[in-house]
């Protein structure tokens, strides 16, 4: 079987207030094929997609107003995430059920087809075929055109996803992978933090704070417990104890969840973390559980990023915190206070962990430049666009999906 490399070019639709309805009800029956679906397979433990599509097929085409194609389509992704929930409790961890909450739809070659003369897409619907402009950027070599102009990149599997009232689609596209083939990859970068459990330069923001609240109460009752030292006490220290690494471990659950959903929302190829060995050794102990719970969650997302082929990082953590994202500049003094960063050179601020999360980013983007071994050209993830330390800013779709500042437009 041949290997291939995957990538994914997000691009804003044009839709009429008619087309917008079909693509809304239609995610709204995918969720509810893909939740049947989910239901019936954990109900009798089936996590292969024939024998599951054989048991609720029938099912969902009567219960759902999709079309056939989709009907599979919904059931091959609950399949996949049954397996996921097989695989987390195969290492020990307890998930829950999936259930299917956000409003995506998978499209394949039977259920969508794209113009490249006109740069339109024809999407299945559960009412009939509409069809909607690709919303490119206005330079021809935009990197959506990269790919849907290219011999060598070949349609595949994509997903359309309702955003603040639009709708976008995130074209898959592959190419055979050989010897010589160019990686052309795009980096999210991810800073590690304590008020700030994660952020990702894509400015999304997981906070930290219950966690760490959870686990000052746990070590202020487990104190206590331990002093009393009788039976009783061991008794309910030890079902703290268990109840805490449950919820520990649904917490970091949850955030990986988030940190590879971000990945695939932007069309990611690597999740760029700091090396956190460099970072064990300078932690004070009062930040042991923090240490601990970085590392539980960089392996989470390893873990899930393999499931996405997304590639997990990893790059030295010296000055990340220090370097101006927008000049370069590193200084201790750019550091103000805990959550605001602010250039003394160039006068940029920001969020003092967004600022980081971007210079983790950027230094595995740069390290590609250094390397004879990495002869592609990979870019930052940012919210509205990517950048490259030398060709710059690349916006995703047209200035009007732009929800960024102005300062994420150069590094």
């Amino acid at each position: 079987m041949a290997d291939y490399h995957h990538r994914t070019a997000i691009t804003r639709l044009e839709t009429t207030d008619r087309q917008a309805a079909r693509l809304e009800h239609t995610i709204a029956e995918y969720q509810r094929a893909a939740n049947i679906a989910v239901d019936a397979g954990h109900e009798i433990g089936e996590r292969r997609k024939t024998r599951l599509q054989a048991r609720v097929y029938e099912d969902i085409r009567e219960g759902t107003e999709l079309a056939s194609q989709h009907a599979i389509l919904a059931i091959h992704q609950a399949a996949e995430a049954l397996r996921g929930v097989h695989q987390l409790r195969a290492h020990g961890r307890s998930p829950s059920k999936p259930k299917f909450t956000s409003p995506t739809v998978t499209y394949d070659s039977r259920t969508m087809t794209v113009d490249r003369d006109d740069e339109s897409v024809s999407l299945t619907t559960t009412d009939r075929r509409i069809q909607c402009r690709l919303v490119l950027p206005t330079d021809d070599d935009g990197y959506q055109q990269q790919y849907l102009y290219s011999d060598e990149w070949e349609l595949t599997e994509s997903t359309l996803t309702a955003r603040d009232g639009d709708y976008f689609l995130h074209l898959g596209f592959r190419t055979e992978a050989t010897d010589d083939t160019t990686e052309c990859g795009t980096v999210l970068g991810v800073d590690l933090g304590i008020e700030n459990l994660a952020v990702t330069s894509t400015a999304q923001f997981v906070s930290g704070r219950e966690l760490t609240h959870e686990h000052r109460e746990f070590e202020k009752v487990s104190g206590g417990l331990q002093q009393t030292g009788t039976q009783s006490a061991h008794r309910t220290y030890v079902k703290r104890g268990s109840a805490q690494a449950r919820f520990n471990r649904d917490y970091l659950h949850r955030v990986s969840n988030k940190i590879v959903h971000e990945a695939v929302e932007y069309g990611c190829t690597h999740i760029a973390f700091e090396d956190l060995r460099y970072i064990r050794e300078g932690m004070p102990g009062r930040r042991k559980f923090h240490q601990w719970a970085h590392r539980q969650l960089v392996r989470c997302v390893e873990y899930k990023a393999r499931a996405e082929a997304i590639e997990v990082v990893f790059v030295e953590p010296a000055n990340t915190s220090r370097r101006c994202s927008e000049c370069g500049y590193t200084s201790s003094a750019n550091r103000i206070e805990r959550d605001l960063f602010e250039c003394q050179d160039c006068g940029s601020e920001a969020n003092a962990d967004y600022n980081a999360a971007k210079n983790v980013g950027l230094r595995y983007v740069r390290s590609g430049q250094q390397t004879s071994g990495r002869t592609g050209d990979s870019r930052l993830a940012l919210k509205s666009g990517t950048v490259h330390p030398d060709s710059g800013f690349v916006q995703y779709g047209s200035q009007d999906t732009d929800k960024s500042t102005p300062s994420e437009a150069t590094s």
